[in-house]
């Protein structure tokens, strides 16, 4: 049994949004397998992210709430279909086989059991007419593959042979979220039975340069020890392409993390992510001689010791 998604992120099902998003962050630069080398991190981090995507999502959050682990198995238009099949309010819970059935219902039909195969009957048109199982695959993609969006070409091996797909990436897609291509999933039992739904689930490859949290962006931003000591302002580049300015303040060591508002994954739905940029200070590999003779005075007047600070 899959554990619970509150349970993954260590969250009351009452947190909000705010609560979710502090504790995915939390948890992600605990388990990202960059920073955790534990063989199990990642795992770990893949049970993080997918946890985050549905209850960050409050149309998934609503699904999984009512429905459970199953909730991916029950039709989106669950709510139609039981309002049509006699107005039905309960919650379901469906089982794993080769299409969805109803092993028990709740309360909301006046405190009674309720006839399965008379339910599925009223919502599906009989009893011989099964909808098709829905189905998931892995849709990789590149973190500007993501930011960006568009169409893709997919092409999935299935028992017929290969079939290809064009698929619509939304712009800030991110790590776990599903895309779903409805009726192309498991074929229906019975005449004129729906096909079930294929859902493409995304996983962000590894980046040189970027690190994903959720919708936010981490990149490193070498600097050199002057830039890093009196001040400065820098390019730095986005997922988007495009480069961006940033202020580093006088005084600044490595480490020190600057915030970019909004220039992380872009969100159809909300405030777009942020992008931070990591402070790391390098030095020439090899120095002239008046640099050399630059460093050597600056290093006989300064008092300043850092393992003292």
């Amino acid at each position: 049994m899959a554990r619970d998604f509150y349970e993954v992120l260590g969250v009351s099902r009452t947190a909000d949004r705010d609560e979710i998003q502090r504790a995915y962050r939390t948890l992600a630069r605990r388990y990202h397998p960059d920073v955790n080398k534990d063989p199990q991190a990642e795992e770990r981090f893949k049970e993080i992210n997918e946890a985050f995507s549905v209850l960050s999502d409050p149309e998934q959050r609503a699904r999984y709430d009512r429905f459970g682990e199953d909730f991916r198995k029950v039709p989106e238009d669950w709510e139609e279909r039981v309002a049509a099949g006699g107005g039905a309010g309960g919650g379901f819970r469906w089982s794993a086989g080769g299409g969805p059935r109803v092993r028990y219902s709740s309360a909301g039909f006046g405190g009674e059991r309720v006839d399965v195969e008379d339910l599925f009957g009223s919502l599906f048109g009989g009893a011989g007419r099964v909808p098709g199982a829905d189905q998931e695959a892995e849709l990789p993609l590149t973190v500007e593959e993501a930011y960006r969006g568009g169409r893709r070409t997919v092409a999935l091996a299935g028992p017929t042979g290969q079939r290809r797909y064009q698929v619509d990436v939304p712009p800030g897609t991110t790590d776990g979220q599903r895309i779903r291509l409805a009726g192309e999933g498991g074929r229906g039992g019975g005449d004129d039975a729906p096909a079930g739904d294929l859902y493409l689930r995304v996983r962000i490859q590894p980046h040189p340069e970027f690190r994903l949290e959720g919708r936010d962006v981490h990149v490193r931003l070498p600097v050199t020890p002057w830039e890093a000591a009196l001040g400065a302002t820098v390019p730095v580049r986005t997922p988007s392409g495009a480069t961006a300015k940033v202020t580093v303040p006088a005084g600044s060591s490595s480490g020190r993390r600057l915030r970019l508002r909004g220039e992380g994954m872009p969100n159809p739905r909300g405030a777009n992510g942020d992008l931070y940029a990591e402070l790391r200070i390098m030095v020439p590999p090899r120095l002239n001689d008046r640099e050399r003779e630059l460093l050597e005075e600056l290093a006989a007047v300064s008092s300043f010791d850092p393992r003292r600070t």
